[in-house]
């Protein structure tokens, strides 16, 4: 809770933990240093203990289009994090591409961005980083964002940042190896079925029928009749 003593988290074999003070953005430090050669598997973490903020540097073995899949294996880490440490009534979901939902209101999101933006070329690097939001900042009011909610606003109030990115951290090893070994179909179920706007009429990224995935987690989108394929690769930070 706010206020005890708070350790640092302890990362799996493959996963190498680094701190990044409360003023440095944790994903602007991993795309600096993926850029200058980081190790794949480095997870920059922010001390903030008011909300997680972090992010992985990954080195992908395919195109671009067919790696961004990996940001929907690291939702399922989380959620499966979320789900162990949380209590028991807490339902977690997803919104396309990258976004989080807590007992139906929007809470994080993912962000992502490569070294190159051509969904055709291989990425020397991958940098994904989450953001998960533990307390409501005091200049919110409670009621005043109805659609948006924080973790300890779901009763999540034992939970401890560090403690979360230890456990997203061992379950994102175990989602990362299923996504390098088996592709992204044999993840691909497991995030619909954590996905509430699947077969609903959606808003973003344009008006239409949500009618599902394909194999590499793009959005199917129906305008008019009409099927649209909306990309992951149009969904990366800029």
């Amino acid at each position: 809770m706010m206020g005890e003593l708070i350790t640092d988290p302890t990362f799996p074999p493959l996963l190498q933990g680094e701190k990044v003070a409360a003023t440095v953005d944790p994903f602007l430090k991993a795309l600096s240093a993926a850029e200058l050669g980081a190790d794949a598997g480095t997870v920059y973490y922010s001390e903030k203990n008011d909300s997680l903020e972090a992010a992985i540097v990954l080195a992908p073995e395919h195109p671009l289009i067919d790696s961004l899949g990996v940001c929907h294996a690291i939702m399922l880490a989380v959620a499966d994090s979320l789900g162990a440490l949380g209590p028991a009534e807490l339902a977690i979901h997803f919104t396309w591409p990258f976004g989080f939902k807590v007992n139906g209101a929007q809470c994080g999101r993912l962000k992502c961005a490569a070294s190159t933006q051509d969904p055709d070329a291989i990425p020397t690097w991958l940098v994904v980083g989450l953001e998960l939001p533990f307390m409501r900042p005091a200049h919110i009011e409670p009621g005043n964002h109805p659609d948006q909610t924080w973790l300890y606003e779901e009763g999540c109030v034992e939970l401890t940042v560090p403690q979360v990115i230890e456990s997203w951290s061992r379950h994102c090893l175990v989602w990362l190896n299923t996504f390098q070994d088996e592709g992204y179909t044999k993840i691909q179920d497991h995030w619909r079925a954590k996905c509430d706007s699947l077969g609903a009429e959606v808003d973003y990224p344009a008006q239409g029928l949500f009618v599902g995935t394909n194999e590499r987690g793009a959005m199917l989108l129906r305008q008019d009749g009409i099927t649209h394929i909306q990309c992951l690769t149009e969904q990366m930070a800029t």
